[in-house]
């Protein structure tokens, strides 16, 4: 990546989020039009049956209700992802799938947990600590911006509501804290002019070069003259006017 231009917008911005969201809501309609339950293919910790839902639970949802709380957060965070972290975007989102179902599969309580909760945590963790970490102001930004709109996220990492897998929240968070850690970006940089040179000489920019010992601003210099001349010659014709 160039470090220049790290932040570039880009149909994949848009496009890849919308096609994760969709997917979850036609999970979602198949499982009510044909009246399928796939719960049982969550995350069910320790068991050897329970992995499969490492892979498959982001992707299945108890309720209507469920599907939309998650829904929302997830386009909105991985639109972020993807236009402030582009180069790291799909490991952060399949590595944080994983790690946080593993996680929540070794910490879970018994039962089955489902939901693409664990992944918004993911994201929502990895750009408030990233940015914070870069100290770079557009990311620092981000973070504050995170803070905003989903801060009180963070109380749902505690057992404070039933029949909520806070273990899959605090999964997520710690993973993407830890995704801030290890995963390196490219910061851009700002310009460099080139009076700000390590050997810049000011006889030599051709700018400076019309300005004389007194300031005073030379519009044409002599090397700049046609034929060699010395001088630049200025005349004026006046023409009475008529009364």
């Amino acid at each position: 990546m160039n470090p220049q231009q790290p932040f570039r917008f880009s149909a994949g911005v848009i496009g890849y989020p919308i096609a994760f969201v969709l997917l979850i809501w036609t999970v979602f309609w198949v499982e009510l039009r044909f009246g399928f339950r796939w719960n049982d293919l969550g995350v069910y910790p320790r068991t050897l049956t329970g992995l499969r839902g490492v892979v498959f639970s982001p992707f299945i949802h108890g309720s209507l209700e469920h599907l939309y709380h998650n829904s929302t957060p997830l386009l909105v965070l991985s639109m972020a992802l993807f236009y402030f972290y582009r180069p790291m975007a799909w490991k952060v989102i399949l590595y944080g799938i994983l790690c946080s179902g593993l996680s929540t599969w070794i910490i879970g309580g018994y039962g089955y947990h489902i939901g693409a909760s664990g992944l918004v945590y993911v994201l929502m963790s990895f750009m408030l600590f990233k940015g914070l970490f870069s100290k770079h102001y557009r990311l620092t930004a981000l973070s504050f911006a995170v803070i905003f709109l989903y801060g009180s996220m963070l109380w749902y990492v505690f057992p404070i509501k039933e029949n909520m897998s806070w273990e899959g929240h605090l999964s997520g968070l710690v993973v993407g804290f830890v995704f801030a850690l290890i995963f390196k970006t490219a910061i851009a940089k700002p310009p460099t002019y080139i009076w700000e040179a390590e050997h810049y000489d000011e006889s030599q920019d051709p700018f400076l070069q019309h300005f004389d010992a007194d300031g005073n601003f030379i519009e044409v210099l002599e090397e700049e003259l046609p034929n060699g001349d010395s001088a630049l010659e200025i005349r004026y014709n006046f023409k009475e006017k008529d009364v």
